[in-house]
């Protein structure tokens, strides 16, 4: 602890206390202001927190009340050095609450690291709320997919098209059959050899026939 005299009319002085280090060698600190009533010990004196390192504003208003606690319980007495010692061993308590916090919040950062190391290798248990939830989604996203295709397919049959439509937009078809019947002309091989036996058939000619008579078709078939 150090204290300095800041004035000697009324008497007032500061008192820096410092908790016993904690993990890492952490402190907490505190500069205590104290100014002396006229009825002092029979009055407690005024006090103040004049400046204070690594404490929250909880903290600073617990160190207030304590201080006020501590005065009103040993009014009558000379209080100085109980007030002070009560400080002192309230730091320390927040020193201890720091290492607890930190423990804690290790822990439970473990802790969600497992559970999300577990859901990686398990995945999430199948509840009815959340397959209710995941097939809503599935059919909205189908839903999509069916009227994104249809869309495609109807308009795919506006841009095709008739038989009709492409005559009239492709001129060349007027002559296409034309052409194709003039290059085939061109193109055209005969092949002689399926009138090479043509000479060698004996056709039977009706009229060298005694019986045949061109009036009566049925003659030709007279013994």
């Amino acid at each position: 602890m150090t204290d300095y005299v800041l004035s000697e009319n009324p008497p007032s002085f500061t008192i820096t206390v410092t908790s016993e280090a904690g993990e890492n060698d952490e402190t907490v600190q505190t500069t205590l202001k104290f100014t002396y009533s006229e009825k002092y010990p029979d009055e407690a004196p005024l006090y103040e927190i004049f400046s204070q390192e690594n404490l929250e504003d909880n903290d600073v208003s617990d160190i207030l009340k304590l201080l006020a606690l501590q005065a009103e319980e040993n009014l009558g007495m000379v209080m100085i050095f109980t007030l002070v010692t009560a400080v002192q061993e309230k730091l320390n308590e927040i020193v201890d609450q720091i290492k607890t916090r930190r423990e804690e919040e290790k822990k439970q950062k473990e802790k969600e690291a497992e559970e999300a190391e577990k859901q990686l290798f398990h995945g999430t248990p199948v509840t009815i709320e959340n397959f209710l939830s995941w097939k809503a989604k599935f059919d909205a996203e189908l839903l999509e997919i069916k009227k994104k295709r249809m869309k495609e397919e109807e308009q795919a049959g506006k841009n095709k098209l008739s038989g009709k439509q492409l005559f009239e937009t492709d001129h060349n078809l007027d002559t296409s059959d034309i052409q194709f019947l003039e290059d085939a002309g061109n193109n055209v091989e005969v092949d002689e050899s399926l009138f090479q036996e043509m000479d060698d058939l004996e056709l039977e000619d009706d009229e060298d026939d005694p019986d045949y008579n061109p009036a009566d078709p049925e003659s030709d078939l007279t013994d």
